[in-house]
């Protein structure tokens, strides 16, 4: 199944919004992820996740939310497995 993850951006590089990129905490786990679809997202915000790109943003209780959703699914193992680039 597919489904997007939320993630809070730690840090924004790029100033052209097609190529503008973040490091994203998903649970401690970083990723470099594409912000393209979500110019107007910023440091501290949490967005959703699908396959290396945010396409939206979301408050921190619904990202909180989500995250015990897939603690409770065991999905969070999958994510963990991924480690830290």
């Amino acid at each position: 199944m597919c489904l997007a993850v939320p993630g809070k951006i730690l840090s924004i590089e790029g100033s052209d919004p097609l190529f503008r990129s973040g490091r994203v905490s998903f649970g401690g786990i970083i990723k470099n992820i594409n912000l393209a679809y979500v110019p107007e997202a910023k440091v501290d915000d949490y967005v959703l996740v699908h396959v290396g790109f945010a396409i939206s943003i979301i408050d921190e209780a619904e990202a909180m939310q989500v995250f015990e959703y897939l603690r409770q699914m065991g999905e969070l193992a999958e994510l963990e497995e991924g480690g830290t680039q």
